[in-house]
């Protein structure tokens, strides 16, 4: 889709960390990032795995420091790879909004000045230090979050002398930068849902005959579906933890249960609550709608009537082929499509990706409950009747 003249392109991807992974060639066309995370964590991991291999601490293939290898080696780069494939999908959004004429022409300058407002925030240096110290202050008010997994929780009591400097490099370090990189899309993902309320503020011409079934608005949908690697990457470290706790023994397989539904409430609520900012527009669009097409099939419906059903209905004229049953037809699918109307751009579609993406990662907890070889010994023993 073109640029819309006189729009400024919109984006969310800046800041320091951005503006320093484009002087280093890892950031390209402006918004591929993937690289930039890839980078960063797999320096973070290669750097705790040679401190671990030189300086001792627990075996690298432990199922105890599962959580270690997650957050660097899934969660990092998936955070990148979010951003990559979101934004464009977003700027992609706010274009169409101008193309569409959903938002008006005597509205483009306000949304001009709404796009400018985000990108100035976008840059900012400042949010991006309140999520490093708010990061670093974490690291200091959490002190029984583990280092290695649910077995070897920091102790406050014990002399920094006495860590290892794996340990000291992953408790200072890497769980730090972790800790920044979630926070910092999370107030990416705040800035985005700012700018939505700011946009649904605007006097939208929403269609509720739009094809896409949501006023016009239907491709707000699309520009979502592509936050499923950041759910991926929540349920993945989520899923770790929980692997460290049952295989140390510190969590019951029936703890997992409730903690997975509200990884799921919390989950929804980032990707899918923004998308009920415009529900109140899209019922008001829906309910408008629904009276201006009543009244319009009510009239033409009472026309149609006196024409071929009344007294006087043209003699001789053949009703069959006659384009007045067809714009009968026509009229009857415009107000199922406007009754059928969404007042929330979501489809199952969507929720199906969703799901996906936020269980995933959950499924191979089913192998510390019920062990895979055991199992399969045991369905070849009845099947041979060994």
């Amino acid at each position: 889709m073109e640029k819309p003249e006189g729009i400024t392109d919109f984006s969310l991807i800046g800041g320091p960390l951005h503006r320093l992974g484009c002087r280093l060639g890892l950031v390209r066309g402006g918004s591929n990032s993937v690289a930039l995370g890839l980078a960063l964590g797999v320096f973070l991991w290669a750097v705790l795995v040679t401190l671990v291999l030189t300086g001792g601490g627990p075996p690298v293939s432990s199922l105890s420091v599962i959580g270690a290898h997650v957050r660097l080696l899934v969660v990092i780069p998936l955070l990148f790879v979010c951003e990559s494939a979101f934004d464009p999908r977003a700027a992609t959004f706010v274009r169409g909004l101008v193309s569409s004429k959903i938002v008006p022409p005597d509205a483009l300058q306000a949304l001009e000045a709404r796009i400018a407002r985000t990108a100035r925030w976008r840059d900012s240096w400042l949010p991006e230090l309140v999520c490093l110290v708010a990061a670093g202050l974490l690291s200091l008010a959490a002190p029984r979050l583990p280092l290695w997994g649910a077995t070897a929780a920091h102790d406050p009591s014990r002399a920094v002398s006495e860590m290892t400097w794996a340990g000291l490099w992953y408790w200072t370090v890497c769980l730090t930068l972790f800790r920044f990189l979630l926070l910092r899309w999370l107030w990416r993902l705040g800035l985005w849902c700012w700018f939505l309320w700011r946009v649904s503020r605007l006097d939208l011409h929403l269609v509720p005959t739009h094809p896409d079934g949501a006023g016009g608005l239907g491709y707000l949908e699309v520009v979502h579906t592509h936050l499923d690697p950041l759910v991926l990457a929540i349920s993945a470290v989520q899923a770790a933890s929980f692997a460290e706790g049952l295989s140390s023994g510190t969590m019951a397989f029936a703890e997992v249960y409730p903690a997975l539904a509200l990884v799921l409430v919390l989950e929804a609520a980032l990707v899918i609550g923004p998308l009920f900012i415009f529900s109140p527009g899209l019922w008001a669009c829906r309910v408008k709608g629904l009276s201006d097409y009543m009244e319009f099939a009510a009239t033409y419906v009472g026309g149609f009537e006196r024409k071929w059903l009344g007294a006087g209905a043209p003699p001789g004229e053949p009703l069959l082929g006659t384009p007045d049953l067809q714009s009968l037809a026509d009229l009857n699918n415009s107000v199922t499509v406007v009754r059928n109307m969404r007042v929330v751009p979501v489809s199952p579609r969507m929720l199906r990706g969703f799901a996906m993406a936020a269980l995933l990662p959950f499924l191979p907890l089913a192998l510390l409950k019920y062990p895979v070889a055991e199992l399969a010994r045991r369905f070849f023993e009845r099947l041979s009747g060994l």
